[in-house]
């Protein structure tokens, strides 16, 4: 299990001698999955200890808050992914102004040399690091060699043409493309949070849901989809479809995340759900009436249960 340090102080002479990869890393996607691989490599091959460093809050919020992005995960779901990569040691260094004004040479002698006892660093091809991101791969490799470390750059990860970044997942998921985004994430793209009361119209006059409370992640475009709802409390789990949107059905004005279970619930209503997205099925519209709209509904579940029966089948083989 992965040592988890929240500030340089605690992390200071218990964190190295270490091979260490360092990113934001949101969303914990293949690319950085790839990047603490080789940490933890390169640390097994020379007795280290394998190290991420991360940064939270995420660096833009403190250097540039007019630009901040909804992020792919929260500071604990990252921690979570983080540690199931198996590093040994995680910092989560508060980024504060301060921080922010140290040079990149600084930034390598304080921060990775004197606290961490870095001796191997491997980052992305296009690492910047230091006050305005001033500091480059090229420079480096220049301190490792005056300080005693290695440096090993990745190249760009690709898959299917495209250039992997966590922008791209955003972008991704901004279209509603949660099937593409789960590819690069190496994972279904997922919202957790407290299961709360709807409006009571799903019950009464279409189908019962379950409503997630919206969250500040990053939320897939308006519309339906097959998901997979998880108990965060007792590990049961449910095929689903769920809608994002408005209800503009009912003219309504706030944005709900409403999933509608495939499988019977027996027992306790959740408190507390994750919803996994597997696959676009439609945008929302608005119906004529309810009526319609739970006709709909049902044309989305026959379409999900086939998807399930689909997926039941190649897990079978």
């Amino acid at each position: 299990m992965s040592v988890v340090f929240r500030s340089l102080e605690e992390a200071a002479g218990r964190f190295g001698p270490c091979a260490l990869t360092i990113g934001n890393f949101d969303g914990v996607h293949i690319g950085h999955q790839q990047l603490v691989r080789e940490a933890r490599k390169q640390a097994l091959a020379r007795g280290y200890r394998s190290g991420v460093l991360t940064f939270h809050p995420h660096p833009r919020t403190v250097v540039a808050p007019h630009r901040t992005t909804r992020l792919l995960a929260s500071i604990d779901e990252r921690l979570a992914l983080l540690e199931k990569t198996g590093v040994d040691h995680i910092l989560v260094l508060p980024f504060t102004p301060e921080l922010s004004h140290l040079t990149g040479e600084h930034f390598v002698r304080q921060i990775l040399v004197q606290a961490l006892e870095t001796r191997f660093v491997v980052v992305g091809y296009n690492f910047r690091f230091g006050h305005k991101q001033g500091g480059d791969p090229a420079l480096l490799a220049s301190l490792g060699g005056t300080l005693g470390f290695e440096t090993l750059f990745v190249p760009q990860v690709r898959y299917r043409g495209e250039a992997l970044s966590s922008s791209l997942i955003r972008e991704h998921l901004q279209h509603g493309h949660v099937a593409r985004a789960g590819r690069l994430l190496g994972r279904c793209y997922s919202l957790s949070g407290p299961v709360v009361s709807g409006h009571g119209i799903g019950s009464r006059q279409t189908v019962p849901t379950l409503n997630l409370q919206p969250s500040d992640d990053v939320l897939p475009a308006n519309g339906v989809y097959i998901t997979e709802v998880h108990d965060q409390d007792d590990g049961r789990r449910w095929p689903s479809i769920t809608n994002i949107g408005t209800r503009p059905t009912f003219d309504g004005d706030s944005l709900t995340i409403e999933s509608y279970l495939l499988s019977p619930l027996r027992g306790e209503t959740p408190k507390n759900i994750r919803v996994d997205f597997r696959r676009w099925v439609r945008a929302e519209q608005k119906f004529p009436d309810p009526t319609a709209l739970k006709t709909q509904i049902l044309r989305d579940v026959a379409r999900a249960n086939t998807y399930w029966r689909r997926t039941a089948l190649i897990a079978a083989k």
